[in-house]
């Protein structure tokens, strides 16, 4: 169920003067940590495919689904980290494919035995922006989205659990800014298609 950052904390039923909010803004501020910043990367996607309304399902085989049905996953990678650096990071994303919980008749999931790449496209994020003083992640403007369907990632890197963006760019992604990322993969995957 949605929170929505007003629940406080109680103890024995009596309430704290501790919220929920307090929590995500303890836990969730620094929005340049890897961690977070791949989940405000699908949040991100999420936005502009329009799906955002809900709960984000951690444990999901593929990130988000489009409003057309299209299974998507998202992944993240910036040149800029929260540590110091002595340059910017290279850019790299993990593209290796997986094993499908499976739900039983019981109730308890299993792991099937098929190793694939779950959704049928793949959203990968860039914050791009290389400034340290004025990097900011929720300046949707910093950010490049590359829109690959899956096809493509199974025809020409099969076997890859990586793969570098100049490496990505060889595939010839469809680059978009935010706004554009559900046009697009409405448009690559119905292209694909036909």
């Amino acid at each position: 169920m949605r929170k929505t950052g007003l629940e406080s904390f109680h103890y024995n039923g009596e309430p704290l003067p501790v919220t929920l909010l307090d929590f995500w803004q303890w836990f969730g501020s620094d929005v340049l940590s890897n961690a977070l910043r791949g989940v405000l990367a699908e949040f991100i996607v999420a936005c502009d495919l329009g799906c955002s309304n809900s709960v984000r399902q951690e444990w999901s085989v593929y990130d988000l689904k489009t409003l057309m049905g299209f299974k998507v996953e998202v992944k993240s990678a910036a040149y800029l980290q929260n540590w110091r650096q002595k340059k910017p990071s290279p850019i790299r994303f993990g593209i290796a494919p997986t094993y499908e919980q499976l739900n039983t008749e019981e109730g308890c999931w299993k792991q099937s035995n098929v190793l694939k790449r779950q959704a049928d496209v793949y959203v990968f994020c860039v914050l791009s922006h290389q400034d340290r003083e004025t990097i900011d992640p929720l300046n949707l403007a910093q950010w490049d989205f590359y829109i690959l369907p899956v096809e493509i990632i199974n025809e020409r890197a099969e076997k890859q659990k990586s793969i570098s963006l100049s490496a990505l760019i060889k595939l010839e992604p469809k680059q978009v800014r935010y706004g554009g990322i559900a046009r697009a993969i409405d448009h690559l995957m119905n292209t694909e298609k036909i």
